[in-house]
């Protein structure tokens, strides 16, 4: 199950419960990192390894780029950590079906992107929106909505304590 966020659904509610409090600890994170989102000149990407898809003429398409903003321990969550990643979509770029070995929330800097879970519709998310996934959930694809702009998106991972890989391809 996925959860969409958009800035126009409702403000955030204060919540003393521990889920909400992770959620809004999350996104208070993505909005401080995105605050260091490099201007277009200073941009840096290290390709991602692609496998094979099933999906027609992926394999010709520009693929994303992925690059590691921050990774730290959890000091209150014994064996996780919490990395920041920086992902460039090219025009009409394309990532085939992947996981991930814990949480992510995503939040769309500039473009427009579109996702879609195992078992559930495809969204389409613009710059300020966000979607989360969950531990092993199965990630059908990720693409740029637009053959002729590019995409960003600022990755927020809950994951082991080792800031090891964060995209394991099927």
């Amino acid at each position: 199950m996925s959860l969409m966020l958009r800035s126009h659904d409702r403000p955030l509610e204060r919540s003393t419960s521990p889920g909400r409090s992770w959620t809004v600890g999350i996104l208070l994170a993505a909005a401080a990192a995105a605050s260091l989102y490099p201007p277009p000149q200073f941009r840096f990407h290290q390709m991602n390894e692609m496998s094979n898809t099933a999906e027609p003429g992926a394999s010709a398409r520009p693929k994303t780029s992925t690059r590691i903003v921050a990774c730290t321990s959890l000091p209150d969550v014994e064996g996780k950590s919490i990395t920041t990643a920086f992902v460039h979509f090219p025009p009409n770029a394309f990532t085939p079906e992947h996981q991930h070995p814990g949480s992510v929330t995503a939040y769309v800097l500039d473009g427009t992107i579109r996702s879609r879970l195992a078992g559930e519709s495809t969204g389409t998310y613009a710059a300020g929106e966000t979607w989360f996934e969950p531990p092993g959930a199965i990630h059908l694809f990720a693409e740029n909505a637009s053959s002729t702009k590019t995409a960003d998106l600022l990755a927020i991972f809950i994951a082991d304590d080792n800031c090891g890989p964060l995209t394991i391809f099927r």
